[in-house]
């Protein structure tokens, strides 16, 4: 009678396949539970480096609009506040410390494209800042992201890194219709660009001061000093007045309307749809050397509020025939308006200030087209 043999090594080969197998699985499940892991840690890094790029950015922003120069100083500030940015938003429940060279600031000449290189030749034209935030085995790295499960295979840890870059335009050429339909802060009124200049090197006055805390204009220095939009002299070529951002030989109207309201869609399109320096650094706007009293009441309801305003090398004609030779934007803010008395007394003050505006047409110029005007902060990636 025969009897079949079973081989005595068939169960002990079963057992070995299965363990590893079982090793295989936990280890695809220790990779798959790690990589998981690590993928979470990435999106944090991205959060905060978004964050403290945004941070930093808007704080340049501040910096700019304060007219004080972008030096060392204003550099390291600009870095803290990305710094304490970074700290607020922890990675891997680790806060996270920015060196040196995470920060970068510098001026993108063309701001909407990622691959645009970073200049740093002229400081007064920055307009980003890149942050590179970091979880390496580096000395001032903030450590490695540790793993988990994957310390089985000889795997502990992973050096992670991500970076952010956001901008503004705060050298406009120009402007266009805001694509989320609101209208532009541009006051319909004309400053000649020597009188700015005084004012930009204290040669005017500083008899009012922005109280930020209450909202509200208060008589006294600030150190920021005034210019009178207001025509002075006779109303022969070279007096300010108002230009007609619209139709030709804008009403009082029209005039009252974008006091309040600012530019709109409308009046761009009468324009071309959009208000732009030409190839030589000009714009030239019709318009009238004077200010007519029955815009006193709409004057004075935005007083404390920003507006830009376009400033004239050069007028010629006379009264409503008026052509201004624009070559600069500015921004600024209306501190004091008295259209009542004799010429002598009145007055429409203006001093410089930050005017946050959409519908920028960035300029690639070497020298300002504008000042005191820049876009929201975006992130460029």
């Amino acid at each position: 009678m025969n009897t079949k043999r079973r081989s005595p090594n068939r169960s002990g080969s079963v057992a070995v396949l299965a363990l590893c197998l079982m090793v295989a699985l936990l280890a695809v499940l220790a990779l798959a539970v790690d990589i998981g892991y690590l993928s979470c840690v990435d999106a944090e890094l991205q959060r905060t480096a978004d964050a403290a790029a945004i941070a930093g950015a808007w704080r340049l922003v501040e910096q700019e609009g304060s007219g004080t120069p972008i030096d060392s100083h204003a550099l390291a500030q600009i870095a803290a506040t990305a710094n304490q940015f970074a700290a607020f938003n922890p990675v891997a429940r680790g806060v996270i410390t920015l060196a040196a060279t995470d920060a970068d600031i510098g001026q993108l000449a063309y701001p909407f494209s990622a691959g645009s290189a970073m200049s740093y030749d002229n400081p007064s034209l920055f307009n980003a800042v890149k942050i590179r935030v970091r979880k390496t085995s580096e000395a001032d790295g903030n450590g490695p992201a540790r793993l988990f499960f994957a310390r089985i295979l000889g795997f502990d840890s992973c050096d992670l890194q991500r970076e952010a870059t956001a901008a503004f335009v705060n050298n406009f050429q120009g402007f266009r219709a805001p694509s989320d339909g609101t209208n532009l802060d541009i006051l319909p009124f004309a400053l000649d660009k020597e009188t700015w200049d005084s004012l930009l090197g204290g040669l005017t006055t500083d008899q009012y001061r922005w109280d930020p805390d209450a909202r509200r204009v208060r008589a006294g220095s600030d150190g920021l000093w005034e210019a009178n939009l207001y025509p002075q002299g006779t109303g022969s070529p070279g007096n300010r007045g108002t230009v007609d951002i619209g139709p030709a030989n804008n009403s009082t109207a029209d005039l009252c309307r974008q006091i309040r309201q600012g530019i709109s869609a409308s009046d761009l399109a009468a324009l071309g749809g959009k208000l732009e320096f030409d190839q030589t650094g000009r714009l030239y706007l019709n318009g009238d050397t004077g200010i007519s009293a029955g815009v006193k009441d709409d004057l004075a309801s935005i007083v404390g509020q920003t507006r830009i305003i376009p400033l004239f090398t050069q007028v010629t004609g006379p009264g409503n025939n008026a052509q201004y030779t624009i070559v600069r934007f500015v921004g600024v803010r209306i501190m004091y308006v008295k259209l009542t008395g004799s010429p002598a007394q009145k007055q429409v003050l203006v001093q410089p200030a930050s005017v946050v505006a959409r519908g920028a047409i960035p300029s690639t110029a070497p020298n300002p087209t504008s000042q005191f005007i820049y876009s929201p902060v975006w992130l460029v990636h």
